[in-house]
């Protein structure tokens, strides 16, 4: 029998997926991670679809709902589990969609991990029925104990060491945030910041330095928050890959996501060690400080410079990104231009451009002087566009050079006129470039998690403009 995933959002919510579909492997169920495309004909096999959604943006929730509704549609014996930060904020809304839904806040996603036993008990049966499936998790499993005084779920119950559907393995080290960005959900949805204690992390390094991974990808929701249990005493982010760094020999380090108050001078001292990437995505927001204020960011633009100076000086033509909020409310033209004037300055080689989405439930939703949809979509427009001229200009810089890169998938071809027989690549280059490589029949392939050498060919004019799945043609060296 078929489980299908379908997932939306961060990285965070790929190996929460990833995780869960492990369990329903080892109980002998066949578990689908390729997305369900419109066209695609209706799967009588599948008899649970697990939906992990994302509620950052409206949009964000409308991509939800769409594939929610696709799913009812194509899987028409399949229960269907809602969980992630939509099914937190809006479970109602979400069950009240069709008797066939279990809405499983965010959470409590770990419970994930118990639906396998329970879904096979049932097929054993010969009793399945996707509406009373989902009646019995909806007042089974995914409300039990949590009105208990001092309930406490396990944020990362949810882990595994091997990957479907990635080639890099990650491990998931901080959960929520305990901030209280106005703009943001995140608090809400999955709650205070908690932190992966330090020897567990160590070891599951160490585990897939041994297992032959080439890389692992530390993730969070705010990494600066990352405190993690050692011994008696508690160690931030910086203190952490130290000792991973230090207890490993081979392995290489990619970190996915920061706050511009990490990089202070111990950071940097760690991060000089050749097998940490020279890849680091900032969390941003605004150029202007006024706007950084509105959004009770604790920064400021001239932090975010230094931290990219402090960058650079360590790491030599890093890729820098970040993530920009246009159109928040109160948001001036002048504000938006240091917006553009600070991703300049700080030579980032992309930037993630949000239009400001008022959230239910945040301060801003309520904010005066909103700034119109057609002039935020507008300035998030142009922004684009000096991102999309960025990416081609870090990649021009490195055209003609080799990196180090691992090996992610294989295709057939598609965007490469290739021989017949030819095979096509992916491969995420040190410095996060993402290459399509097409050899000829008779290649010696290598394993999809392994390290290569690749010479970098040029930009893929399109997959730079829309920030696609790869950005560049290269080789292999």
């Amino acid at each position: 029998m078929n489980v299908r995933f379908e997932t939306t959002g961060c990285r965070l919510n790929q190996i929460e997926s990833e995780s869960a579909a492990r369990s329903f492997l080892e109980k002998n169920f066949k578990v689908i991670i390729s997305p369900l495309a419109s066209r695609s004909p209706a799967d009588e096999d599948t008899v649970l679809c697990v939906i992990n959604t994302c509620a950052v943006t409206q949009k964000a929730e409308q991509k939800d709902r769409r594939i929610i509704r696709l799913v009812l549609e194509k899987c028409p014996r399949a229960a269907v589990i809602v969980t992630g930060c939509y099914a937190q904020l809006s479970s109602k809304d979400i069950n009240a969609m069709d008797e066939r839904i279990a809405c499983l806040p965010g959470q409590l996603k770990s419970r994930l991990s118990e639906v396998p036993e329970l879904l096979k008990k049932m097929l054993e049966a010969g009793n399945f029925n996707a509406v009373a499936f989902a009646k019995e998790l909806n007042g089974g499993i995914f409300v039990r104990e949590t009105e208990k005084k001092g309930f406490s779920e396990n944020a990362f119950r949810l882990s595994t060491d091997s990957f479907l559907a990635h080639s890099r393995s990650s491990i998931k080290i901080q959960d929520g945030c305990n901030n209280n960005c106005t703009y943001c959900t995140i608090n809400i949805a999955r709650g205070h910041s908690v932190s992966l204690d330090v020897q567990t992390v160590i070891d599951r390094v160490v585990q897939l330095e041994k297992a032959g991974q080439a890389e692992v990808v530390f993730t969070s929701v705010n990494i600066g928050q990352y405190r993690g249990k050692y011994g008696d005493s508690y160690l931030d982010f910086s203190h952490l890959l130290e000792l991973c760094l230090k207890n490993t020999s081979r392995i290489a380090m990619r970190i996915s996501s920061l706050y511009p108050e990490v990089v202070d001078d111990y950071f940097c001292k760690v991060i000089s060690d050749p097998r940490v990437r020279p890849h680091f995505h900032i969390s941003v927001q605004s150029g202007s400080d006024f706007v950084l204020s509105s959004m009770a960011r604790r920064y400021k633009a001239c932090d975010v410079i230094e931290a990219c100076r402090k960058l650079k000086a360590v790491k030599e033509n890093p890729f820098l990104a970040c993530d920009i909020i246009t159109g928040f409310p109160g948001e001036t033209a002048e504000d938006f231009e240091k917006s553009l004037e600070l991703c300049r300055d700080c030579g980032f080689a992309w930037v993630h451009v949000f239009p400001f989405s008022a959230r239910p439930g945040t301060v801003a939703a309520s904010m005066k002087n909103k700034v119109p949809q057609s002039v935020s979509g507008e300035r998030a427009s142009r922004l684009s566009a000096w991102a999309s001229e960025s990416k081609k200009n870090y990649i021009a810089s490195y055209t003609g050079k080799t990196l180090r890169a691992v090996v992610e998938t294989v295709k057939k071809p598609k965007l490469l006129s290739a021989a017949a027989g030819a095979t096509e690549y992916h491969a995420v280059t040190e410095n996060f470039l993402h290459c399509c490589i097409s050899v000829p029949a008779g290649f010696k392939a290598p394993l999809p998690g392994s390290e290569v050498t690749v010479r970098i060919l040029g930009e893929i004019q399109e997959g730079v403009k829309k920030g696609g799945e790869v950005d560049c043609f290269a080789e292999f060296v």
